[in-house]
């Protein structure tokens, strides 16, 4: 999910970001961590970069240009695109990423306050020794000494939590960081010129919102292979990451492709989407309910502007079953970043 994604209802967005816990690749094969080789540590990029070109669809002489994002980027480079900031100036319609947001009235929140206290927690008071194995336990413990150090309160907490939390420490301490500063460029350049801007996606009604929390937080989460795998990739694939922000950085569209873009966002998707929350309040779907929405945002676009300007992950570039292929499949040229 993926993403990632701004819920403003506090339990959603406890729950449907932390599908952007997994925006990078998760590692293939099997090989075991003692036997794996040491490697070097990539040297991440610096100064000024003009990150990666545009992806072009069109119909007819009408254009849909789309960059690609990626999340981490090195933490001291400095996004500097001639291209995407022209193309953007010209577009009459920016597309945003689809997103979720979640209505809740006024009294509504106001009586969501009191229950939200401690919603991250496991039920019954259980800590992360009794609801992991041991094995994995022991390599949570060598990570949180690395990267978070000593906190008690953080044993309390389930694990799709822990690991969105140790996740962002890692990426802190790896000279990495969020890719907030490309969407308040673009943003920048939006409001500079006055450019509409469109958010597909999906406004939901939380049903009964203190039931709905109060039945969570009793509920048990299938979320262990989202800690799981959050680890792998923080025990072997830091340095594949930092590959990868170098290769968005300078342009390198080759080298991402190259690089696997596997989507290791699903045992945290499933652990969320699967929950008795999402099946109670009928967001199980939501994943190809936001496709379905955005291709209908982008084909309207095509459809009445001369340009339109989008921004997406990466990997909806790159896969083959991706929002881009999507459209293709519908009949529309897509021109891929050189």
């Amino acid at each position: 999910m993926c993403a990632i994604k701004k819920i403003p209802t506090l339990l959603m967005l406890l729950l449907l970001s932390h599908v952007a816990i997994a925006q990078i690749p998760e590692v293939q094969g099997s090989e075991s961590r003692e036997n794996q080789p040491e490697e070097i540590e990539e040297v991440l990029v610096i100064g000024e970069q003009p990150g990666p070109g545009l992806w072009r669809v069109y119909k007819d002489d009408h254009v849909l240009n789309v960059l690609g994002t990626i999340s981490p980027i090195p933490k001291n480079m400095q996004w500097q695109s001639k291209q995407v900031e022209a193309a953007l100036a010209e577009a009459q319609e920016f597309i945003t990423p689809p997103n979720v947001k979640v209505e809740v009235g006024f009294w509504g929140k106001v009586g969501l306050l009191p229950s939200l206290i401690g919603i991250k927690n496991n039920p019954d008071s259980k800590k992360l020794a009794d609801v992991l194995s041991p094995e994995l336990y022991s390599r949570w413990a060598l990570l949180k000494e690395k990267y978070i150090g000593q906190d008690q309160d953080i044993e309390k907490q389930r694990p799709i939590f822990v690991a969105s939390v140790l996740f962002k420490k890692s990426i802190e301490k790896s000279d990495l960081v969020s890719n907030e500063r490309v969407r308040w460029a673009l943003e920048n350049v939006v409001r500079n010129h006055k450019i509409k801007t469109t958010q597909p996606g999906v406004v939901h009604e939380l049903q009964s919102p203190r039931a709905a929390i109060k039945k969570f937080k009793k509920s048990t989460l299938d979320d262990t292979q989202c800690f799981a795998k959050t680890l792998d990739r923080l025990e072997s694939d830091l340095d594949a990451m930092r590959a990868r922000a170098n290769a968005w950085s300078v342009g390198d569209i080759d080298a991402l492709r190259n690089l696997p873009y596997v989507d290791n966002k699903a045992a945290c998707e499933d652990a969320v989407l699967n929950s008795e929350l999402a099946q109670d309040q009928g967001l199980q779907d939501i994943k190809a309910t936001l496709k379905a929405a955005w291709l209908e945002t982008a084909e309207a676009a095509l459809a009445n502007n001369a340009n339109t300007f989008a921004s997406l992950p990466m990997e909806e570039l790159l896969k083959p079953d991706g929002y881009l292929a999507a459209l293709a499949a519908k009949g529309y040229k897509v021109e891929a970043a050189e």
